[in-house]
């Protein structure tokens, strides 16, 4: 038995010190606090059950023994509940309150674990830790025991009610705690009852296997937003699909809620009922150039009812006798004014769309502006614009660096996805892809969405799973940076010959 035990200890050693390294590198990449916890669990839980190895084959000492108990008994389980408490708590003062107790315990029970007088003789026998420390270890591990239990309990039911009815963030949440905190209540429960060390080494080696399951699960980082003005906390990160370069995440203010990245990959899935302030009765109101929006084409046609992929050109030129005499100055491509689109000529769709790819005929970009903001579709009806749009607008600058080549497969999968989004995605305001003179690795993406409904709904369309898929291959790195308009001018761009 002493032999199996301490194969089974030794190879959960290893498990541990592999899981240490991973979790080490992670840190590295992207600190957070229930990284930094699951790092001291594992490395305490490799250090013990490589001294429960040593024991079961060459016998149990003093040294093995007090430095069993301190990092497998009080230092494993109590950082594993403190991890979970990190990952899971929404407010700063339960993680605080979590360091805390996890700090004390362990600086206190060390220290009296050290000192306390040990006079039994050992064996190869797993140690009972009732047997040989003296009432203050015994009862003090006997508090750590049943803390953990209880912290692990707690989090594991608060988790499992979040996962049920929560985004993918609470979900993936949901199961790396029931996956981490039955393992931390086995090894509590079969060192306080001093069960036999084939059981002990078993949670333990559980334990460990589920820190990295856990870490090995692909998860997407989190955006940092601390709820306290002015503090600073590392970001967490448990939510799916992507690099377990996750951070701490912190309890969103209600005044300036999380947001995620416009492209998909940077910040995880939007959290379920955190949309913040968003007026959704200013976004019932049909707003001008919107009141009266076209719906999609059907499938296999386009705006105008021909085959989709057909080629299209510029519509015919007004007659010489309705054009206005020139102003002085060379001509340009870009649209008219309004004195001559303002108002429909021959019964014409009006080309106002940005021109990238198939077009849909009478919509304004700049009537989603809001009231007042409308462009063109104004001017047809003699109201005056102005350059301030609604307060709702929500919109993202995004710059790519691409890898070397890349170059010509992310402008194709771009134009792609910018004619998904025109003919799809109404709430879409504007939404451009620039190519960078100086720099022709680089790209830039600009979106502009008609309150962050709509931009939700933009992160959920097949087309931008797509694009966030296919370019993961193409891209060197990204930079999101987040904007809110306070005055613009827009105006259709010009369309291009094909």
């Amino acid at each position: 038995m002493e032999v199996l035990v301490a194969v089974i200890a030794f190879a959960g050693a290893v498990l541990a010190a592999i899981t240490t390294g991973v979790v080490v590198g992670r840190i590295r990449e992207k600190p957070s606090g229930w990284l930094v916890a699951w790092g001291v669990t594992t490395g305490a839980t490799c250090l013990s059950l490589g001294l429960i190895a040593v024991g079961q084959l060459l016998g149990y000492g003093v040294v093995i023994f007090r430095l069993f108990q301190i990092t497998g008994s009080l230092v494993a389980p109590l950082w594993l509940a403190v991890g979970i408490a990190q990952l899971i708590a929404r407010k700063p003062f339960p993680r605080f309150a979590a360091w805390l107790f996890g700090g004390a315990l362990t600086g206190l029970g060390a220290v009296i674990m050290v000192i306390d007088p040990v006079t039994q003789t050992f064996t190869k026998e797993f140690p009972a830790a009732d047997v040989f420390w003296d009432i203050w270890p015994e009862w003090l591990l006997r508090a750590v025991h049943i803390g953990v239990i209880g912290m692990l309990v707690i989090w594991l039911v608060i988790a499992v009610l979040r996962g049920r009815n929560g985004d993918d963030y609470d979900l993936d949440n949901m199961n790396a705690t029931v996956a981490l905190a039955p393992g931390g209540i086995a090894v509590a429960a079969a060192l306080e009852f001093t069960l036999p060390g084939i059981v002990v080494v078993a949670a333990m080696a559980a334990t460990v296997g589920g820190v990295w399951f856990a870490l090995a699960r692909p998860l997407a980082p989190y955006e940092e937003e601390e709820e306290d003005a002015g503090a600073e906390q590392p970001e967490d990160g448990w939510s799916r699909r992507g690099a377990r370069g996750a951070e701490s995440r912190a309890e969103p203010s209600a005044s300036a809620p999380p947001r995620r990245s416009g492209l998909g990959d940077l910040v995880a899935e939007y959290r379920a009922g955190e949309q913040g302030d968003v007026d959704y009765a200013s976004r019932m109101q049909p707003s001008d150039g919107f009141a009266a929006r076209p719906a999609g084409p059907p499938a296999g046609q386009d705006a105008y009812g021909g085959a989709r992929g057909r080629e299209y050109t510029m519509p015919p030129q007004a007659a010489e006798a309705d054009r206005p005499a020139p102003q002085g100055g060379p001509e340009y491509t870009m649209p008219p004014g309004p004195s001559e689109h303002g108002r429909p000529q021959g019964g014409r769709p009006e080309y106002t769309m940005p021109a990238t790819g198939t077009m849909l005929p009478g919509a304004d970009p700049a009537a989603g502006m809001g009231a007042g903001f409308a462009g063109a579709a104004a001017a047809s009806r003699g109201q005056g614009g102005s350059v301030r749009p609604s307060p709702n607008i929500y919109g993202l600058l995004t710059v790519f660096t691409l890898m070397d080549g890349a170059g010509d497969a992310f402008d194709k999968l771009a134009e792609e996805t910018v004619e998904a989004v025109l003919r799809n995605e109404p709430d879409t305001l504007v939404f451009v892809c620039h190519s960078v003179k100086s720099a022709p690795l680089q790209r830039i993406v600009y979106e502009l969405y008609r309150d962050e409904v709509g931009y939700t709904e933009h992160q959920r369309q097949p087309h931008m799973e797509r694009f966030a898929t296919e370019r993961t291959a193409l891209v060197l790195a990204a930079n999101v940076i987040e904007l809110s308009v306070n005055a613009a001018k827009v105006v259709p761009l010009p369309t291009a010959f094909r």
